[in-house]
């Protein structure tokens, strides 16, 4: 099986975003919404943005933006993802024509499979479904959701979020399987402060994770804690 992916979202600093690369990450994440603790102006994120290598991929997690601000945004740092995390309706996130991320609120009795199917059928751009929590809000607030209501067959590549760290990681990639885990508070000092120690830890327990399927382990899918 490939690798499973990386993404270390809500960075604000540059020391950060070069240990985020050093610890192994494929893409790295600016909040440019306005009610987020990590949140970061576009100009900031560009600058940010500027830091990465080739093949490290910044993404713009957006919350019911305008057209005209994910459009800025999204000029301002071309090779940039796009990620949207509110109410944005499928005609919303294709009109800044760019590949993009649609975050889905796993809550109790949440159909993942129509939503991902409705998605599918309306989306051209839309490269996957980033599962967090569902709380009060947009984002995940830190917590973990019930991986078993993630059904087995989910037509579209899957991101694994909400409130993953190093030590729950390993066990979220070989219960899940998903093209890519994302963390964010799991890896903090504190809101938007990173901590490089942990982001090696977390990027090292998904290699784990990884090494450990490739040798044929099976583990049956449990409750997420």
């Amino acid at each position: 099986m490939s690798r499973t992916r990386i993404k270390i979202c809500g960075l604000t600093r540059e020391a950060d975003v070069d240990a985020a690369v050093e610890a192994g990450a494929d893409a790295v994440g600016f909040v440019l919404w306005s009610g987020s603790a990590r949140h970061v102006s576009g100009d900031r994120a560009a600058a940010l943005a500027a830091r990465l290598p080739p093949f490290v991929t910044p993404v713009l997690l957006f919350v019911n933006a305008s057209a005209s601000e994910v459009a800025a945004a999204a000029a301002d740092i071309p090779q940039a993802l796009l990620q949207f995390h509110g109410d944005e309706t499928p005609t919303q996130c294709e009109a800044a024509a760019r590949p993009y991320l649609r975050a889905a609120r796993m809550a109790e009795g949440f159909d993942l499979l129509d939503f991902a199917a409705s998605w599918r059928a309306e989306s051209a751009l839309m490269q996957a479904l980033l599962l967090d929590a569902h709380v009060e809000g947009y984002g995940g607030a830190g917590k973990v959701f019930d991986w078993s209501r993630i059904p087995p067959s989910v037509p579209c590549p899957v991101v694994l979020s909400g409130g993953l760290n190093p030590a729950n990681v390993t066990a979220g990639v070989l219960a899940v399987r998903p093209f890519a885990v994302d963390v964010s508070s799991g890896v903090e000092q504190g809101k938007g402060i990173k901590d490089a120690a942990l982001m090696r830890r977390f990027c090292a327990a998904v290699r784990e994770a990884d090494a450990r399927l490739a040798a044929g382990e099976m583990p049956e899918l449990p409750a997420a804690r």
